[in-house]
């Protein structure tokens, strides 16, 4: 299973954002399992264009509280 790390800012631009969304995308349609840090801005985006697109998100969070992860990660 391949899996693939998006790394980014908590907080980021409009633009960013769809790029991001469009990079968790086409990441889902090939298969690939999104991993990400879980919280918003950047990480959210991919995480909400990969679930959108059927695909798998997992979230590394930086504090022990999961209910922190943003709603498109699958497992935290």
């Amino acid at each position: 299973m391949l899996q693939i790390g998006i790394i980014g800012a908590a907080e980021c631009s409009a633009e960013g954002a769809t790029l991001a969304y469009e990079v968790g995308t086409l990441l889902a349609q090939q298969g690939a399992v999104l991993v990400c840090g879980g919280l918003g801005g950047v990480m959210e985006s991919a995480a909400r264009g990969a679930k959108e697109a059927g695909g798998s998100t997992v979230g590394i969070l930086p504090g022990v509280e999961v209910r922190e992860a943003n709603p498109y990660i699958d497992i935290k």
